[in-house]
């Protein structure tokens, strides 16, 4: 089975949420934001959970469409 990667952009923090979006996708186009465990990711590319926002990560899309695998890009 093939994985596909995407690149995310960490929004903001709500809570213990990452607030995320495609980052490659202009703004008008883009879903609405999709909340992930900020702990989690955090964790997964080994930095603190304040310094997510802004950052840019690629995560791997899973077959029930969740976002998994965090990496730094």
């Amino acid at each position: 089975m093939t994985t596909e990667r995407f690149t995310v952009r960490v929004l903001l923090l709500l809570g213990d949420q990452a607030e995320l979006v495609a980052a490659d996708v202009p703004p008008e186009q883009r879903a609405e934001p999709e909340r992930y465990p900020a702990a989690d990711i955090a964790a997964a590319v080994g930095v603190p959970v304040g310094d997510l926002p802004g950052m840019r990560l690629t995560a791997e899309v899973g077959a029930d469409g969740r976002l998994s695998g965090w990496q730094l890009t």
